[in-house]
């Protein structure tokens, strides 16, 4: 369990990194606002459906910049509420849910977490990389950075 927690942790952790990157950014791409929402709604989406509750955000929601902060905040609260009151057996519970085109599936709550975090990440990633690529310089993210609390090597400190 304590390992879920710290995945939840990093994407709390990673979320707000992301945000800090896009308030800083001049200009601000609104594209990477629409991605960066689409984690943030993917992550209340999944959290709905292993609790059994309704999703109140979109999986690509249109939200701005300041509402992207409210949902990860929230989001934060609710996985973190989750995962310290799982059982050591609720792992390998099977979660049935339907998906955004209407398939219904079958997962487990193990599945599921490294589901979001991977996800996440993936995302995270690409936002750094439209950032980097326009001349910005993106937070960290990487889990590795979050665990030792230091940022991982760039290419510029890489080179050196």
């Amino acid at each position: 369990m304590k390992s879920l927690e710290q995945m939840v942790a990093h994407m709390g952790w990673a979320d707000r990194n992301v945000i800090e990157a896009l308030r800083r950014a001049d200009p601000l791409d609104p594209t990477l606002v629409e991605l960066f929402g689409h984690v943030l709604g993917a992550e209340h989406i999944w959290h709905a459906r292993l609790v059994g509750i309704p999703a109140t955000v979109a999986v690509w929601p249109k939200i701005s910049l300041d509402q992207c902060v409210e949902v990860a905040s929230d989001n934060l609260r609710q996985w973190s509420a989750l995962v310290t009151r799982l059982g050591p057996d609720e792992e390998n519970r099977a979660v049935t849910y339907t998906n955004s085109t209407g398939d219904t599936f079958t997962s487990t709550v193990g599945e599921i977490l490294v589901h979001v975090a991977m996800h996440g990440s993936y995302h995270r990633g690409q936002i750094a990389w439209a950032l980097r690529a326009d001349g910005q310089v993106p937070s960290p993210t990487d889990y590795i950075a979050f665990t030792r609390g230091a940022p991982t090597a760039t290419q510029r400190s890489a080179a050196r």
